[in-house]
């Protein structure tokens, strides 16, 4: 213990989670598992050079045995069996409540992209979860309603967990001198107070896995739960984990991933948003050919977005494992009907989408939208819980996965003064604390900021040509920003505006957009800012 320092301020109930034993468990994760997590991101930036120079990926040569072999992953446990519908939001104690009595089958603690690192965020969602495991989680909201779990007889949601990336690392907690991995802190915490009470309940520790690039970086969580198993004296496989293919390079991957994972695998999921940065990240040197439109105008119906979408499907039901769709950013207004009717339109027509395909679930954002995924999904599934009986037979297209010309769209003014607009917004509400936004009647996090920013940065890197002639250079997106910058002023007033961060998101958005350096991910910069 004299090695692992807690550098953040107080956070109430902070000592439940943050005890000798459990720091410890931490510290041994990270002195074993952070060296192999260095190097592996080394590697990806020399992955990251080879397709720009190469404008190519594909399926690895070196694992085409693997490929044509049998395997399946292991049967899913019983919570996990049926995952018609899941709800995602962040670990806040109110979101929390409403999450668990929402009616899906599965609820994604989001300690990743809809959370914002604060410290108080991170350990406080740690003791929301660890009294939503317990069953005793409730809260009274300042103007005194009430918040608890619902008390009838449907089962409340299984809880599965998805820590931060590899890329990020926890300031407040040094191990040995440095940063600890925030991947280890969120799941070293939350594995040591819980997996055993979940396991006492009938469930297990579960967890959504993001960000991951390649197999490697699968085999090495693998290890890591094979480690934190042994050490709590937990059976060998009770650890399940769903993977999120939200990067392109992972998509050539999918089935390595499983492979590494298949003691502890129960399915992939499609990250839309995350994939189109992804895409955008690699292949920003290797022409115009990858370059996209409009944000707005990129659906799942794109070639090479339908190409990843049918091949998570098939190579999930060949493997045994569920293929879960993804979160349509539409999210109803209680006070707009006319809002809501869209919204309420644009899921269902995303579910009908995916449920189609052969997913055995999907994702919504808010508990109104619960019933209108469970109403597309119950008439295809029928008497069964899932469509893993279904297999789609798909040959691995390399050329379609990476068929980004044939998008169709354009590049208009709206679409930079959208991207520029949900970018500083959010990245306030970020600084703010609050990393799931509801903005313009879509709920944006951390992924769908990344698809702004790097989509302005590669216009301006090809200086494209929007629809009224104009080309994209520094002097249009300084100018879009000034007058976004008066508007914002004129709506908040200055003294909101500069104590609710807009400048400062401006500026850090702003810099990242015009950098001619292309920041990897703009949570690492934004990091520094928050307490």
């Amino acid at each position: 213990m004299a090695d692992t320092q807690v550098l953040g301020a107080s956070v109430e109930r902070g000592a439940e989670i943050l005890t000798p034993r459990a720091l410890a468990f931490v510290a041994d994760l990270n002195r074993r598992f952070r060296p192999i997590r260095d190097r592996l991101l080394a590697q990806r930036a020399e992955r990251r050079a080879e397709i720009g120079r190469t404008g190519r990926l594909d399926f690895p040569a070196e694992t085409a045995s693997l490929r044509a072999a049998a395997w399946k992953v292991a049967p899913a446990p019983a919570d996990l069996v049926d995952r018609r519908v899941e709800i995602t939001g962040p670990t806040e104690r109110k979101m929390t409540i409403n999450a668990l009595n929402s009616g899906a089958r599965v609820w994604l603690a989001d300690l990743e992209d809809a959370n914002t690192p604060h410290w108080e965020n991170v350990v406080s969602g740690q003791v929301n979860l660890a009294d939503a495991v317990r069953r005793k989680i409730s809260y009274t909201a300042p103007g005194g309603k009430e918040y608890r779990l619902r008390n009838d007889r449907v089962p409340l949601p299984a809880i599965v967990v998805r820590p931060r990336g590899w890329h990020l690392d926890e300031p407040h907690v040094l191990v040995d001198g440095q940063p600890a991995v925030g991947a280890l802190v969120d799941f070293g915490l939350y594995f040591f107070h819980n997996a055993h009470e979940l396991l006492r309940r009938d469930s297990g520790p579960y967890f959504y896995l993001p960000k991951m690039e390649n197999h490697y970086e699968a085999r090495l969580w693998n290890q890591v739960f094979a480690h934190a198993q042994e050490s709590l004296g937990i059976a060998h496989g009770t650890i399940r984990a769903t993977v999120l293919i939200e990067t392109i390079t992972a998509a050539f991957e999918m089935e390595e991933i499983l492979y590494e994972l298949r003691e502890h695998a129960s399915g992939l999921n499609a990250g839309r948003w995350d994939y189109l940065f992804s895409v955008i990240k690699n292949f920003r040197d290797a022409g115009e050919e990858f370059v996209l439109p409009d944000r707005a105008s990129v659906g799942m119906t794109a070639p090479f977005m339908s190409a990843y979408a049918e091949l998570l499907v098939a190579t999930c039901h060949r493997r045994g494992a569920h293929a879960i769709g993804g979160m349509a950013a539409f999210i109803p207004n209680r006070r707009d009907s006319e809002v809501t009717s869209r919204a309420l339109a644009k899921v269902r027509e995303d579910k009908q989408r995916e449920a189609a395909l052969g997913y055995d679930g999907s994702w919504v954002a808010h508990p109104d939208l619960v019933p209108v995924c469970r109403e597309v999904f119950d008439p295809v599934l029928d008497e069964e819980p899932n469509q893993l009986a279904k297999r789609p037979r798909l040959r691995a297209d390399a050329a379609r996965l990476l068929d980004v010309a044939a998008t169709p769209g354009q590049i208009t003014e709206a679409g930079v003064r959208t991207n520029l607009s949900v970018g500083v917004r959010y990245v306030a509400s970020w600084l703010r604390g609050t990393g799931a936004a509801a903005i313009d009647n879509l709920m944006e996090d951390a992924a769908t900021a990344e698809i702004s920013r790097s989509q302005l940065w590669q216009w301006l890197r090809y200086s494209v040509r929007l629809t009224d002639g104009r080309h994209v250079t520094p002097e249009l997106i300084h100018s879009f920003l000034s007058e976004q910058r008066a508007s914002l002023r004129a709506e908040l007033g200055d003294q909101a505006y500069v104590s609710q961060r807009y400048a400062e998101a401006e500026e850090l958005f702003a810099r990242l957009v015009l950098d001619s350096d292309f920041a990897d991910f703009l949570t690492i910069p934004a990091q520094s800012l928050i307490p």
